[in-house]
């Protein structure tokens, strides 16, 4: 737990999402459950690995927040960045903070060998070059999100794995939705094993023909700013998926 959330005025809750993890995420997280309260740690784990998209759905439709925080729960993304996501958000009343590791100060990937630092440049430098959607780090998963609008996106979106990454961010930037980028510095997952096989390498270089097609722009609402209640925070990388809900802390 970070130190940010366990002494700031925050209402937040943390939904884990656990698709039958076998690295033993669920013991881990109802240990968790005891020690910080079942008002903070809200388990829902499921049967199977289910895919990312359907995880995002299973995890919103239990968050209370008025916006969420999607990230990796290994520490790959790490918790000390919560607070300049909120501060942005604050700042400028954006839809979406979108973590960056390619642009800004700080920014930053360790712990990764020259095959995958390929592969995720290759694929953004891709996705810039076809999509222009003004966006350095497109196939990066650590973002705020007011929560009805990724309610919004994830019934639009059709593409899986690291393309349902870069489709959210392109179909938010179409629709007219404001976004906003952090600097983050990525750190090779400290626990469980990486994802990276070759069905996802296929995916990044599939040309995104749906992406091409703008979608109907968004009817938005008045957006606010986060206020001390509604955060929900994010999906963890080996470790399950997690999501906090931050309840009203957000007003985007």
């Amino acid at each position: 737990m970070s130190p940010f959330l366990l002494f700031s005025d925050l209402d937040y809750e943390i939904i884990i999402v656990d698709d039958a993890s076998p690295d033993g995420t669920l013991q881990v997280a109802k240990q968790l459950q005891k020690l910080y309260n079942p008002s903070h740690i809200v388990l829902k784990p499921r049967s199977g690995k289910l895919g990312l998209g359907t995880a995002y759905v299973h995890g919103l439709a239990h968050a209370t927040g008025s916006h969420v925080i999607i990230m990796d729960a290994d520490f790959s993304h790490h918790p000390s960045s919560i607070p300049s996501f909120i501060r942005i958000q604050k700042q400028t009343g954006c839809d979406i903070v979108t973590g960056t590791r390619y642009a800004g100060q700080g920014a930053g990937v360790h712990g990764w060998d020259l095959k995958r630092k390929l592969v995720s440049r290759g694929a953004n430098i891709f996705a810039d070059t076809v999509l222009r959607p003004g966006v350095s780090d497109l196939t990066g998963s650590f973002r705020l999100y007011r929560k009805e609008v990724l309610e919004q996106l994830v019934r639009e979106v059709e593409g899986k794995g690291f393309m349902f990454q870069m489709e959210l961010m392109v179909r938010a930037k179409a629709g007219g939705w404001k976004v906003e980028e952090c600097p983050i510095r990525f750190v090779d997952r400290v626990y469980g094993e990486s994802k990276l096989g070759g069905d996802e390498i296929v995916e990044y270089a599939k040309p995104p023909i749906l992406l091409l097609t703008p979608p109907t722009p968004a009817v938005q609402t008045s957006s606010s700013n986060i206020s001390k209640k509604g955060l929900t925070a994010g999906r963890p990388r080996g470790l399950g998926r997690t999501a906090f809900p931050l309840p009203d802390i957000f007003e985007s």
